[in-house]
């Protein structure tokens, strides 16, 4: 019967499933958007296609030879760009900071490494999920250990008759070794309060705790916000 999978078409289904579960493994161990069973359908799904797009003449058995055209470039083509829309789900912006770039990324990887499982290039879709694992795993371990400048979204609300200057805010906060290089200026509220924000730097970890504890301590601020960020 022409429609059961022969011995060898289960090793590029196994290989997808085995390298989206690794890649997926990593990503849900760090609680992202997308996590193991999103990486595993997409590789999965990208090897079917190319396996249907390989062995075109075996699902077009009734069509005349001269007429059909093997082409899984196309296919190929079709499912990393399809994957493209599904990776700009998981990417949003908050405040001055983009997130999930990442997890869109090792989608769309595990996509291509689902591809290369369904045209029989095993070695190559081998050593893309290991460079892939490398990527997320080892690199992490290099990026807490490097000198590295840190981002925080600080707003603070004052009262207009007690108002908090610009001068003054950017004096309490380069006492904990922060700076910033342009404020927001708001009044909100009917007019009422006065509203300063903007995206500070500093080295390594923020002593956000403390800066925090100084804002509290100020009785002219009535309300603040602090978003660590990552650039």
């Amino acid at each position: 019967m022409d429609w059961l999978l022969s011995p060898q078409d289960y090793l590029p289904i196994v290989g997808a499933v085995i390298a989206g579960g690794a890649i997926g493994l990593e990503r849900e161990y760090r609680s992202r958007p997308a996590g193991l069973r999103t990486h595993v359908l997409v590789a999965l799904a990208s090897a079917l296609l190319m396996m249907a797009a390989v062995h075109q003449v075996r699902w077009m058995n009734d069509t005349p030879l001269d007429v059909v055209r093997i082409d899984p470039v196309r296919m190929a083509h079709g499912v990393l760009t399809g994957v493209g829309f599904l990776c700009g789900g998981v990417i949003f912006q908050q405040g001055f900071s983009v997130h999930g770039l990442t997890t869109a990324a090792s989608l769309w990887i595990t996509s291509a490494i689902g591809t290369l499982f369904g045209v029989g290039l095993y070695g190559l879709a081998v050593v893309g999920t290991v460079i892939t694992l490398l990527v997320l795993s080892a690199a992490r371990f290099l990026d807490h250990r490097m000198p590295q400048k840190n981002f925080a979204e600080i707003r603070v609300r004052s009262r207009r008759e007690t108002i908090l200057r610009e001068g003054d805010f950017r004096d309490l906060l380069s006492a904990f070794g922060l700076k910033g290089a342009r404020l927001e200026q708001r009044l909100v509220e009917g007019g009422t309060i006065f509203e300063l924000s903007g995206m500070f730097s500093g080295k390594d970890s923020l002593p956000l705790s403390a800066v925090a504890d100084r804002l509290r301590e100020n009785s002219r601020v009535v309300e603040f916000d602090i978003l660590p960020r990552k650039d």
